[in-house]
């Protein structure tokens, strides 16, 4: 049910919103039970398009899973009874909400709104007509620390996703590591050497609980550390190991995932977790083996530019992949400018910096560490500093944008 509503009658019910939010007298937020909070339609349009002025966070959402672990709940207040979270959407707006305030009045809708309301302005002229009123690039987190391994997946090609499921464009990808524990890896691409029918025929076997799928002889094991960055274009087999926190940086065409070996685990629900291996076994790329892994997909970091407190390095992303990504390192302010698109970032270094307007168009915007925030492409120009008990110190961010 969840996934007939998901893939189909949101995105229906999302073509009638559209209009009648663009001319409704009043909107009413009944999400918090026996709460309900109004606004008027002209009230909520403008604030809406006052966020594509400035810099904004969505309300993050945190889920758990069967590998969840339990970074995210030491470092983000979240509920210590829960089991673990695995999953945080920290800029996803289709899965977001974005909250409002008009005076004493805070209004909770969803992310998508804005996109589908103000998408030029939020989105830049170029990144509007090719993805239209979409926001094609996806911040969100992965707890294994204290956890386990995620599903061994792959993600379907373009002309694949275009053929069978009618996406123009396919989830592209990228593990940034946040923190590691000393053993941890990431499974990326396949040896070198093996078979490919070798590979699924014990992919199968395993899925039918015959025996264990054979990892170690058929997929890379490469150890991960703090800062590295995995790029992950379509096609290549992955999956993040236990004692990770990643930041994954992708793109977003909704959720099309193949799982092709899921560790023999069951579901919360108790159920065998399903597995997509007839998929699967269309769209993975067997060039993407060890040598080629290492010489495209690991680490492929390379100096921009640098002033006087800061440094740019180019960290990703592959070039089949839509999305640039580059980090500043910085102990004084930057300037950066949005050149016209929607740009991406997280402080993934540093316990706070400030985002301000070097004209005064906007008010100082504080962030702390590991926080995703949205730089809409009406911004134009803008400057990150250290700030708080971080000034002084060195901080980082990737920044993610759509390639012209």
């Amino acid at each position: 049910r969840y996934k007939r509503a998901f893939f189909i009658e949101w995105r229906v019910f999302d073509r009638h919103k559209t209009p009648l939010l663009k001319r409704a007298d009043y909107l009413l937020d009944t999400t918090e039970e026996n709460a309900p909070a109004m606004v008027s339609g002209e009230a909520l349009r403008a604030g809406l398009q006052q966020t594509t002025t400035q810099p904004f966070r969505v309300a993050p959402f945190f889920d758990p899973g069967v590998w969840g672990g339990q970074w995210m709940k030491q470092h983000f207040d979240l509920d210590p009874s829960a089991p673990n979270y695995a999953w945080c959407f920290d800029c996803v707006p289709e899965e977001n909400s974005l909250l409002l305030r008009f005076g004493n009045v805070r209004i909770e809708i969803p992310s998508q709104d804005l996109v589908l309301i103000y998408p030029r302005a939020l989105l830049g002229e170029k990144v509007h007509a090719r993805f239209g009123a979409e926001f094609p690039i996806r911040f969100d987190f992965l707890d294994t620390i204290g956890g386990q391994n995620l599903s061994f997946q792959v993600h379907p090609v373009t002309e694949y996703i275009q053929q069978q499921f009618g996406m123009h464009y396919t989830q592209d990808e990228s593990y940034y590591i946040l923190e590691a524990e000393p053993e941890a890896v990431v499974y990326l691409g396949t040896k070198t050497g093996i078979e490919p029918q070798d590979m699924l025929d014990c992919l199968r076997a395993a899925g039918r609980g015959e025996k264990t799928f054979d990892d170690e002889r058929f997929v890379n094991q490469i150890t991960a550390h703090k800062h590295d960055h995995f790029l992950i274009p379509a096609g290549t087999v992955h999956c993040s190991g236990a004692g990770t926190m990643v930041l994954e940086i992708s793109a977003t065409p909704y959720i099309f995932t193949f799982k092709l070996w899921d560790w023999g685990r069951l579901g919360l629900d108790g159920l065998p977790r399903p597995v997509h291996l007839d998929h699967g076994q269309q769209v993975i790329d067997w060039q993407r083996d060890t040598q080629w892994v290492y010489d495209n997909l690991v680490n492929r970091i390379e100096p921009i530019a640098e002033g006087e407190g800061w440094r740019e390095e180019r960290t990703g992303m592959h070039e089949r992949e839509f999305i640039e990504t580059r980090r500043h390192w910085f102990t004084a302010p930057v300037t950066h400018h949005t050149h016209g698109g929607v740009n991406v970032l997280n402080l993934v270094e540093g316990a706070e910096a400030v985002v301000d307007s070097p004209s005064g168009a906007f008010s100082p915007f504080i962030v702390h560490y590991a926080e995703t925030f949205i730089i809409p492409a009406a911004v134009g120009e803008y400057r990150i500093s250290p700030s708080g008990e971080s000034v002084g110190q060195q901080l980082a961010t990737i920044k993610a944008w759509v390639r012209g």
